[in-house]
């Protein structure tokens, strides 16, 4: 597949059109140039363009008969009007009807190249988005969603080990996406068609997890009717997923080691051994070279498990990544839904740009799927978004549009406590659980402050 980035220009002054050709030229694209709307028109049925910049007025065809051919040949392309007659009247037209930008006459050179720069950059974000989509058809197949250098990174990483048989652990914070990485691992590896077997070593006692793990013998103890085969055992030739390794017991790490260096296992109450043909991923949030130094770790089962190490980055890592990852998850969680919910406002992904996530990805797909319960239009809006990072955009709103004279602390309490009771619709007790105090010490400020109650 060519990363070849073709442009369109319609434009019917000649002087104008061989500039911008020229200028878009040496910044590396492939520029058709068409003298008339109806020239731009064939050219757009004949080649696939990923940014179209259209003069308004020529005649027969303009710049809006353009932009809908645009839209209907090549949805994702963007389409950058340009005319020395702007009105708001035309660019609102113009921006309801999916133009990307309206540039009106004179421009700068450098601003157009910054705004076809920032359309390519939405034009490639569409097409992951719908690459995605389709590979979401097939569930098996894992979904690592960036652009980031960091993203691109880790997914070369991951194509490198995947063939090999050797062991893995995944180290990084909660939410990152270390079973996503594992999963991965497996599609890509020649186990690709055995099980994929997950368990959470903080999920269970010692003794449950010697039991899921290793299985038993038919009356190894009270209860056991039957004879169980583990986790370990039913997952013979594929890939063992060992999640939050580093909360395994230090009894149990034993136990495990043993399997770990003979690949066989012995169920409980059974004195036989089981072969069986296991690669292990395993993962943690934990510190594991501290965990070995405070004796809480086996020094030779890390030694073992940290054949190959993958480190994973945080969402702060990968701000760029925000975005096409919002998308994502706005897709996913509004087809599951059954919401027609398709965009997300400006301001919504500026307060999402600037939270800092604690949960990473795990906690921005949160935020995204609470929002769309929330949602009963087609936009995601600020409103939509759970009370505390409503109140991160009520704050940077003040920072950038408030009064240029600070207010005294008394008066920028009562703003604040009065935004929230409108958030809450009056509700005292919510707004009283928000504000981080109980419900007598919210009348006290009401009564103190002069709010009306």
């Amino acid at each position: 597949m060519s990363n070849e980035i073709r442009i369109l220009i319609a434009e019917d002054e000649e002087i104008t059109r061989e500039n911008l050709t020229h200028v878009l030229s040496r910044d590396g694209y492939t520029v058709d140039a068409a003298p008339d709307g109806e020239s731009a028109v064939e050219l757009l049925r004949e080649n696939q363009y990923d940014v179209v910049l259209t003069d308004l007025r020529m005649k027969q065809v303009d710049g809006m008969g353009v932009l809908a051919a645009a839209k209907g040949l090549q949805p994702e392309t963007e389409v950058i009007m340009l005319t020395g007659f702007a009105t708001v009247e035309t660019a609102v037209q113009a921006m309801e009807q999916g133009a990307y930008h309206y540039l009106a006459k004179p421009y700068k050179l450098d601003e157009l190249r910054a705004i076809v720069r920032k359309a390519l950059e939405k034009n490639a974000m569409a097409r992951e988005l719908n690459e995605l989509r389709l590979r979401a058809a097939d569930s098996d197949i894992p979904q690592i969603v960036g652009q980031s250098p960091a993203i691109t990174s880790l997914r070369e990483h991951i194509a490198q080990v995947a063939p090999v048989s050797s062991n893995v652990l995944i180290l990084g914070e909660t939410g990152t996406g270390k079973e996503l990485v594992a999963r991965a691992i497996h599609h890509l590896s020649p186990r690709h068609n055995q099980r994929f077997m997950a368990v959470n070593c903080a999920g269970f006692t010692e003794n449950l997890l010697a039991n899921e793990l290793f299985g038993h013998e038919k009356e190894a103890f009270t209860g056991a009717g039957n004879l169980k085969k583990g986790l370990l055992e039913q997952a013979d030739g594929g890939t063992f997923f060992l999640d939050e390794i580093g909360d395994m017991p230090l009894s149990m790490q034993t136990k495990f080691l043993r399997t770990l260096e003979h690949k066989t296992l012995i169920r409980l109450g059974g004195n036989r051994e089981i072969a069986v043909d296991l690669r292990f991923i395993a993962a943690t949030n934990r510190d594991m070279t501290q965990a070995v130094e405070e004796g809480e770790f086996r020094r030779d089962l890390f030694y073992r498990l940290n054949v190959i190490t993958i480190h994973m980055p945080t969402l702060a890592e990968r701000r760029e990544d925000i975005e096409l990852l919002a998308r994502f998850f706005l897709h996913k969680h509004a087809a599951s839904m059954g919401k027609a919910v398709t965009d997300i406002a400006p301001e919504v992904l500026a307060i999402l740009d600037n939270y800092e996530y604690p949960g990473n990805v795990r906690e921005l797909e949160n935020i995204v799927e609470s929002s769309l319960v929330m949602c009963t239009g087609s936009v995601l809006q600020v409103t939509h978004l759970p009370l505390d990072l409503q109140q991160r955009s009520h704050w940077m709103t003040r920072e950038c549009h408030g009064p240029t004279e600070p207010v005294t602390l008394q008066e920028n309490e009562k703003q604040y406590i009065t935004w929230v009771l409108e958030k809450t619709g009056g509700n005292k007790t919510h707004a009283a659980q928000i504000l981080g105090i109980d419900r007598a010490s919210l009348w006290r400020k009401l009564k103190r402050l002069g709010i009306e109650a």
